[in-house]
């Protein structure tokens, strides 16, 4: 059968408010965090959504 694996980071892009994707990275750190991502991202002028940047959670 399927062996599961366990993993500890995550590369992703930016998404959009209320989004499933946006649960899943919030998974991989804490509310606070991530929204402290999103303000930097935001003031830098990152891109969102499919087209936009990435970021990588470790």
């Amino acid at each position: 059968g399927y062996e599961f694996r366990v993993v500890d980071s995550l590369i992703t892009n930016f998404h959009l408010p209320r989004s499933t994707p946006l649960m899943l990275t919030s998974a991989f750190c804490s509310a606070e965090k991530l929204r402290e991502a999103y303000r930097i991202a935001v003031s830098h002028k990152y891109r969102f959504f499919s087209y936009g940047d990435a970021m990588l959670i470790l």
